[in-house]
């Protein structure tokens, strides 16, 4: 049996795209995607944790706004607004919000997982 595509909007309006509970003070929302790439946005609240994990995807953050501890392998930024980082395949990260905000995630390939 052969799988089914994955629908891929051309445009994504902030309005239709959903937040969806990811954790305690913690909530996503999938942003535009095709098999190769997708753009996600993660609320946090002040506290809020992005628990340590590894996935086989490589990764982009973007701090929109707040302040996060971000932790890649074993070593440790605040990030503020403007900042970014990389998070290599496979690589353990985590992040911990200092000051409510929102970080821009970009995903390649695709999180599957994210869609189901």
């Amino acid at each position: 049996m052969t799988p089914q595509p994955i629908a891929q909007p051309t445009f994504v309006t902030d309005a239709a795209a959903a937040w969806e509970t990811t954790g305690p003070g913690v909530r996503r929302k999938v942003l535009a995607h095709g098999p190769d790439l997708m753009l996600t946005r993660v609320a946090f609240e002040a506290g809020g944790v992005g628990a340590r994990h590894q996935h086989p995807h490589a990764q982009l953050s973007y701090v929109e706004s707040g302040v996060f501890e971000y932790t890649i392998e074993a070593e440790t930024h605040t990030l503020r607004p403007g900042d970014s980082c990389y998070v290599p395949p496979l690589a353990w990260h985590g992040v911990a919000c200092i000051e409510a905000g929102v970080l821009v995630d970009a995903f390649t390939p695709r999180r599957d997982d994210f869609l189901s």
